[in-house]
């Protein structure tokens, strides 16, 4: 467990540093930025290259919706769920300090105007209701469950799961950041709220308590309308 603690604590890490970070540091950097798509496609790839890394020490999740999610699937014991969302939470801790770190080093930085949070309502950045956050974050975390397991079954071309997860996390951003900036995912949540420090907080629980639901949902879907019982 100390290894898969500590491989999950690099990837989720790497997945927020790499993703929030791209969002605060060169999603609208002066001239030219990434923009939504360029925010995107660097959550995509933490996912692949860190999957591609770690993942046969810890199967990759990086995420605590993939782990309830891939409970719910059968695919992960219970008794491992907690110590794999602490080591997750941490790691997305871990790289919203090291980004707020660099951050900060510009000269008018200012955490509170966002830092890559997720919001609703004001705090959106297309102005997308609480209800269209719900739904939204609830759809998308089941869809990306459905491709985990799909893509991990023993029945899908060997070695192609990475790529997939962190194409459907693509796309999952390329969908949402307008609405909530894309959660999906309650550690990289947690990661950048706890610096901005003020509304991502009161709206972070959206945050943990949909993807959640969103994940166990995705997880059962596949396990009882989709998985072989050969």
């Amino acid at each position: 467990m100390g290894k898969r603690f500590t491989a999950e604590l690099f990837g989720t890490f790497w997945l927020v540093f790499g993703g929030c970070g791209s969002a605060v540091l060169a999603a609208a950097f002066p001239d030219l930025g990434i923009g939504f798509a360029g925010v995107a496609l660097a959550f995509g790839l933490t996912v692949v290259t860190m999957a591609y890394a770690v993942g046969h020490i810890s199967g990759g999740h990086f995420n605590p919706a993939v782990t309830v999610g891939l409970c719910a699937g059968g695919r992960f014991p219970a008794k491992d769920v907690l110590p794999y969302i602490v080591a997750q939470v941490i790691g997305g801790i871990a790289a919203g300090a090291v980004l707020y770190a660099i951050a900060s080093g510009k000269a008018g930085f200012d955490a509170s105007a966002g830092f890559a949070s997720n919001g609703y309502g004001d705090h959106s950045p297309g102005g997308y209701s609480l209800h269209a956050a719900i739904v939204a974050e609830l759809v998308l975390t089941a869809f990306f469950l459905i491709v985990i397991h799909g893509s991990t079954d023993k029945r899908a071309p060997a070695g192609f799961g990475p790529l997939a997860i962190g194409l459907a996390l693509t796309l999952i951003h390329l969908i949402s950041i307008p609405v909530t900036n894309t959660s999906v995912n309650p550690a990289r949540s947690t990661g950048v709220a706890l610096f901005q420090g003020s509304w991502a907080l009161q709206q972070l629980w959206v945050f943990w308590l949909i993807p959640l639901i969103g994940g166990a949902i995705g997880g059962l879907i596949y396990r009882h309308l989709l998985e072989s019982k050969d």
